[in-house]
């Protein structure tokens, strides 16, 4: 998450993402003729990335691909829980000044892109770190259509100015710079303790100069990296990738990986301990928005190998709730893990808006504001949980979630606290009735679940005598045509999901950040001078008491100016099949785990 990175990670409350029908969807084994003596791993996703490029890796989906096709300098280990960075194309930790600006990282040597006809006679140049100086400058040619500038932007000496200039690549940035073949430096306009973390996103990840340039837009569904698989396919139905075999030699240390027996030894691990992945010749990521259709492919057992459950399969799987327990036929097919997400799903007011958010006229910005209070006091988090998280989402109030040591447990629940009565006072109050409400788009893309998110807001909404004629349903054909409106500021409200791009607070409270609105991270377009201050203050301090203390801060002031309907975080669970060596990760980890994945035989079944 960016962003993680964070990461924007969009999975909307209101939707699971719109693609084929159910037909389409379902893998056809048949269709893949793949030798027995091939090792296949077949994995999939409730959504496809409308790109591969990692300038626009902007969700969990496009992140997960990415990460597996072009190295990034760090990444999470593999076990670790707490997550853990580590060093990937990086040859250890950077070396960092007294100060806390000037980082310097040396890059391994001998690192080879994929051979491709975008190289002199199409063998694959050595990986130089004047490489990932043009990859973090194209996240500020607005050409490319980034969306990534927000992890850097006003961090790096001289990046956005020469964002400002032209975005000229043979002109040098003073704060981002190749010392040698293998040196990269960056000089920071203030302290970034989150940096390192940025570095393991996908939008961080090494791109060639020459195969940008020869592709151009078709860049983005052909990638030319250095990561440990290769794409040989990619459409709107998934993704399929074979081993990398110039992919560096590196045997797996699983007990630095965080390796814990205690709670991981049943998944089998240890196998790979010692050993250079990736362990499989072939990977296909499948993208499956329907979640029956997704269902059916993972129980068939000669298709998908490995799913995050959809909320609806939980009465079937679990014997118990609290605590979580697999049914025994379960335990017997599939491995199983449970956790609650690094993330958060959420509903943002569009403050862009002048019928919903800021006004010029500040009586009516008042009014605004006791409106989306309103909203925000019916909102039932209680049934949207049961009814779409089979009871077992965190619902928390703000937008600091539990899987942070930021976290409040002791915030007051007001704001998400179901008053139909104090909502409605509210809209009497402040002169709201049925004639002069405003109208709220909701945007979501096509298909039964998305409907049902819809038609629950609207329930909730029609308890506070909102007219259900004024909650208009707006369905786009793609995620993509969804995130485009999105960007550009074109939706009154905006319901997302977002996956931590790192154990950090200020991974979320930056979606809130003036500075990161559309078409950056902050939907919202909330714009409040004291939240920026602080957020900037807080920006360039190391973890103490005093930043979780603004941090906290930045929290209430977002709750008291009824910004944000929030939030709730999923409980995910995973199953993967019995002959799969692997602990599967969509969080944080995220693609990253892919590499390790292993099978029990050594041989596609």
């Amino acid at each position: 998450m960016p962003p993680s990175l964070r990461l924007l990670l969009l999975v909307s409350t209101f939707l699971t993402l719109a693609g084929c029908g159910e037909e389409q969807q379902a893998v056809a084994a048949s269709d893949d003729a793949v030798s027995p003596e091939i090792k296949l791993f077949r994995s999939s996703m409730d959504g496809a990335p409308s790109t591969i490029d990692p300038v626009q890796a902007s969700n969990v989906y496009a992140n997960a691909v990415v990460l597996n096709a072009y190295d990034t300098l760090y990444r999470f280990k593999y076990l670790a829980r707490p997550y853990e960075v580590t060093p990937n194309l990086a040859n250890g930790m950077p070396e960092i000044s007294a100060d806390g600006l000037v980082y310097r990282i040396r890059i391994k040597q001998g690192v080879h892109f994929i051979d491709d006809p975008a190289f002199e006679g199409g063998i694959g140049r050595e990986v130089v770190a004047e490489d990932f100086v043009y990859s973090i400058k194209r996240q500020f040619d607005t050409k490319q259509r980034p969306r990534g500038a927000w992890l850097w932007q006003g961090r790096i000496v001289g990046l956005d100015a020469w964002k400002d200039a032209g975005s000229n690549y043979d002109e040098p940035v003073e704060g981002l710079r190749a010392l040698d073949r293998h040196t990269i430096e960056f000089r920071l306009v203030k302290p970034y303790p989150q940096l390192v973390y940025t570095l393991a996103q996908g939008y961080a990840a090494i791109v060639p100069r020459e195969a940008v340039e020869t592709y151009g837009r078709e860049f983005g569904s052909r990638p030319v990296g250095s990561g440990p698989f290769k794409v040989i396919s990619y459409d709107s139905a998934r993704i399929v990738y074979e081993k990398n075999l110039k992919f560096r030699q590196e045997p797996v240390d699983i007990w630095a990986e965080g390796y814990d027996p205690d709670t991981q030894a049943h998944t089998g691990v240890e196998a790979i301990h010692e050993r250079s992945p990736p362990f499989i010749d072939r990977l296909e990521i499948n993208f499956i928005s329907e979640n029956a259709a997704r269902w059916n492919s993972f129980t068939k057992g000669n298709e998908i190998q490995y799913l995050s459950v959809p909320n609806e399969q939980y009465d079937n799987i679990l014997a118990s709730k609290d605590p979580i327990v697999a049914k025994p036929e379960i335990s017997e097919k599939y491995h199983m893990r449970h956790s609650v997400e690094s993330g958060f799903v959420f509903t943002s007011f569009n403050m862009d808006f002048p019928t919903i958010g800021y006004n010029d006229d500040p009586e009516q910005e008042r009014r605004n504001k006791a409106l989306r209070c309103a909203i925000i006091k019916a909102f039932d988090w209680a049934r949207r949980n049961e009814s779409f998280y089979f009871g077992l989402g965190r619902v928390f109030p703000g937008i600091i979630t539990p899987a942070v040591p930021e976290f409040d447990a002791d915030l007051s629940e007001d704001s998400i606290t179901l008053d139909i009565d104090g909502a409605k006072k509210l809209l009497a109050d402040n002169g709201w009735n049925e004639d002069n409400i405003p109208e709220i788009v909701y945007g979501t893309t096509a298909g039964v679940i998305q409907r049902m998110f819809f038609e629950q807001f609207r329930g909730f909404m029609k308890k506070i005598d909102y007219p259900s004629d004024k909650v208009v349903l707006k369905q786009y054909a793609t995620f993509g045509d969804f995130v485009k409106d999105t960007s550009n500021s074109r939706l009154p409200i905006i319901g997302k999901g977002w996956t931590l791009d790192y154990p950090d607070a200020e991974n979320t409270l930056q979606l809130f950040y003036g500075p990161n609105g559309s078409p950056g991270s902050n939907d919202a377009n909330y714009k409040n001078p004291e939240y920026d201050r602080l957020y900037e203050q807080s920006a360039v301090m190391l973890p103490s008491p005093e930043r979780t203390e603004i941090y906290r801060r930045m929290n209430q002031m977002v709750i008291d100016d009824c910004v944000v309907i929030s939030g709730l975080s999923r409980t995910r669970i995973y199953l993967w099949h019995k002959d799969v060596i692997a602990m599967p990760d969509r969080e944080i980890v995220s693609g990253f785990f892919l590499r390790f994945v292993d099978l029990v035989d050594g041989k596609n079944s």
